[in-house]
């Protein structure tokens, strides 16, 4: 009984390592990833799992915003890509729920076992986009995108904010443990800022930005230990030199530095104007008050010039004033239950700030871009969900566990409760 109880759960662990090593291998629609997904979860599912009560708000959340999508989709369901639009959403939010119902129980081990798998990803992906980018390999045009970094993804836009979750993981291990691992994780951290920067997506850099600076706040005020406090500003200090020594080396390359004096403009032509990005924001805003029952996913363009290229816009738009309005509620409360979760006591406390500084900064760039079927998005926001469920089991016990950081790229042993 031992053994097979131990092989259910090897096979468990194995099954989420791959799902975070898929994630970043989504060039078509629909990907590896959400065979291997469904794969997963039907493993759990037959292997045992269980609902909290946490879980039924996020579920019927997903749920009407899904069903808002679906209502939008009857008129225009004969129309190219919208039935297949629709169901690859539905989809998507089935995966959050499953990582907010599959990190509820061994939660370290299944947490740590994702995450490595991501970093793997990310580092694989952004061998691939570096390569590309200096044109080493043959082949290497389908991995770059208006002579951008796309690697494995349909968009430079969407390939930067893949990397970085897996980016901050790596920083945190660098901040608070020292020596320990250092090489390796500069290592890691070198290649991930590389591909970020050669993306030359504005939005990423932002996002980064801002999820360090939030990661590395919480980090300080929840710290119990001076010593971690000096390295979070050291690192916060040093990183900074650093990062600007290495733009300045990167910029040196003739390459880069024409692709960087183009990107480097706050807002671009094709954001200004009435018909620029921004501007089909406020218009599309207008459209909603018209269209109750939205006008169906894809069909933004064929009023206005090009997409939304705003997640919550476009939920009104393909999900009428349901869907909207379910999604923008859905994003609200994992904000602010999320930002109260940072200071329970858990093991995965340094963690959990790492992936909810990350949901954050996803959110902001979802202002200016589409993420709804960013598979990493919905990913970041089960694990958010997961751990706060998680966290609360571990708060109302009667013995609190330290925290501890992300384990990384080594393994190490779980803390007993």
């Amino acid at each position: 009984m031992e053994h097979r109880v131990l092989g259910i759960d090897r096979l468990r662990l194995s099954a989420l390592w791959i799902v975070g090593v898929s994630s970043g291998f989504v060039m078509i629609e629909p990907a590896p990833y959400e065979f291997l997904m469904a794969l997963t979860m039907i493993i759990f599912a037959a292997t045992g799992v269980s609902m909290r009560a946490g879980h039924v708000p996020l579920m019927w959340l997903l749920i009407l915003c899904n069903l808002g999508f679906a209502t939008s989709l009857i008129p225009v369901i004969m129309l190219d890509n919208t039935a297949k639009w629709t169901a690859i959403s539905c989809f998507l939010s089935m995966t959050t729920l499953f990582f907010a119902i599959g990190l509820v129980e061994d939660t370290e081990r299944r947490l740590n076992i994702l995450l490595k798998g991501y970093i793997v990803s990310a580092v694989i992906t952004s061998m691939i986009g570096i390569l590309a980018f200096f044109e080493l390999f043959p082949g290497w045009e389908m991995f770059i995108g208006a002579l951008r970094a796309r690697s494995t993804f349909k968009d430079p836009n969407v390939f930067a904010p893949f990397l970085i979750l897996p980016g901050l993981l790596v920083l945190q291990r660098i901040m608070l443990r020292g020596l320990q691992g250092f090489f390796l994780n500069s290592t890691v951290a070198l290649i991930i800022a590389t591909a970020l920067f050669l993306s030359f997506s504005r939005g990423a850099w932002g996002h980064f930005a801002a999820s360090a600076a939030l990661m590395l706040y919480f980090s300080f005020l929840t710290t119990n230990s001076n010593i971690q406090r000096m390295r979070i500003v050291a690192v916060f200090i040093v990183g900074g030199v650093l990062i600007a020594f290495f733009i300045l080396a990167l910029l040196s390359l003739e390459q880069v530095a024409d692709l960087f004096k183009e990107r480097a403009s706050l807002v671009q032509d094709y954001d200004a104007g009435h018909g620029g990005r921004f501007g089909r924001h406020i218009l599309g805003a207008l459209m909603v008050l018209d269209h109750p029952f939205g006008i169906g996913p894809l069909q933004f363009a064929k009023y206005l010039p090009e997409d939304p290229h705003n997640s919550f816009l476009n939920a009104f738009m393909a999900g009428g004033w349901l869907g909207g309005c379910v999604n923008l509620t859905l994003v609200l409360i994992t904000l602010f239950e999320g930002l109260r979760h940072v200071f329970v006591r858990t093991p995965w406390q340094t963690t959990y700030i790492a992936v909810y500084a990350a949901f954050v900064g996803e959110v902001g760039e979802s202002y200016v871009i589409d993420v709804t079927h960013w598979r990493h998005y919905h990913l970041i926001m089960g694990v958010v969900w997961g751990l706060m469920i998680a966290g609360i089991a571990m708060a109302n016990r009667p013995r609190l566990v330290p925290p501890r950081p992300f384990n990384g790229l080594r393994s190490e042993s779980t803390v007993a409760t």
